[in-house]
Order: structure tokens, then C-alpha cells, then sequence
């Protein structure tokens, strides 16, 4: 099965691929490049997400998308709260190339909407539903979670910026080399 490679000509989206860079949770790359991947199925609902948002003068920045299993025990290692994150042996939706995680932006002047906390800020703050973030932080969050469900995606209880399609279960769990995507280095592995 082949991932579709999602960039910013083809999508029209932002890419800020965190775990390409030392602006992640855990301080250094775990990804050796920056680029995003979805399975077919996700990538079909992304583009109905694109144009949802681009009729509201929105567009959507995306942090991670297909995250290879090996890159799942990076983050396990790191922190194994499944709270926040899936235990490899089970598998997360993103080791699916289901699921992404992103934001919104203003198309006007590139700003992000303001969603309470950023992303990756495993707190009780980052939960869908939180009265612990400003009225308008809230709004945000309900504006991306009614234009990622349209597009028929679910969402994740403790993170705002986490969706994913609905039985992610039925996709396989893909490797790096079984995806064909070169993201991890051989130091994350």
C-alpha cells in the first residue's frame, strides 16, 4: 500500500512538521526529514478539511501525519503515558498513516487561531472540552473539531490538534521501510 505525500502546492496546507526538528517534546528530530504522509483514505478527507476551512478564510498547518512505528517507540521511550501516547504494541492510528495532527490559520495573514495551549502540551488544557483555556481558545477548538468531523474524521479526547479516521484499527501498522517514507534516521531507531 503506498502513502500519499501531503505538501503545500498539492494540498494547500502549512506543513510544521515538529518531529522533524528539535521543536518537539523531545527536544531533538526523531523524523531524518521533513515530510508528511497519509494513507489514501486519510488523505481524501484532508482535502475536504482544506476546502472547509478555505471557505471560512482558513487553512489548516499540520504538525504530523504518518509516524512510523519505529518513530512510535521513540516517543513510548520518552514518555509511555497512554494518555498521550499509543504503546507501540498496540499501535496508533498514526503508525496507520490515519491520523494527523494540526491547527488552524488565518489565510488573511498566516496567523494561527488561538487554541489554548500548543500543540503537544500534554496537559489536562489540551482535552476537547477544557473551560480551563479563554472563551475564544475554546470556539477554535470547536470550529476545528466541526470542519475535521465534516470532512469525517474523529477526534481524540486529550488532544485538540489529534484527529484520525473513524476504525482506524482496520489499517495495518506500517515501518518505515514497509511505507517507503525514509523519515527515520538511524539514530531514532
Amino acid at each position: 500500500m503506498l502513502l500519499i505525500e501531503i505538501t503545500p502546492p498539492a494540498f494547500d496546507v502549512e506543513l510544521a512538521l515538529a518531529y522533524a526538528s528539535e521543536r518537539n517534546l523531545t527536544c531533538q528530530p526523531v523524523y531524518r526529514r521533513a515530510a508528511c504522509f497519509l494513507h489514501p483514505d486519510a488523505a481524501a478527507a484532508l482535502r475536504r478539511a482544506v476546502d472547509l476551512a478555505a471557505a471560512l478564510g482558513l487553512r489548516l498547518k499540520i504538525f504530523d501525519g504518518f509516524r512510523p512505528t519505529e518513530a512510535q517507540w521513540v516517543f513510548w521511550r520518552f514518555r509511555p503515558d497512554p494518555n498521550y501516547f499509543a504503546d507501540p504494541r498496540r499501535g496508533s492510528p498514526h503508525s496507520r498513516g490515519v491520523a494527523v495532527d494540526l491547527t488552524l490559520v488565518r489565510l488573511a495573514d498566516g496567523v494561527e487561531l488561538d487554541m489554548g495551549t500548543g500543540f503537544d502540551a500534554l496537559t489536562p488544557r489540551s482535552h476537547h472540552g477544557s473551560f480551563e483555556i479563554s472563551v475564544d481558545a475554546q470556539r477554535n477548538r470547536l470550529l476545528l473539531l466541526g470542519l475535521m468531523s465534516a470532512a469525517g474524521f474523529d477526534f481524540y479526547g486529550n488532544e485538540w490538534w489529534h484527529y484520525q479516521l473513524f476504525n482506524a484499527r482496520r489499517y495495518p501498522l506500517l515501518s518505515d521501510s514497509a511505507a517507503g517514507t525514509r523519515l527515520m534516521g538511524s539514530a531514532a531507531q
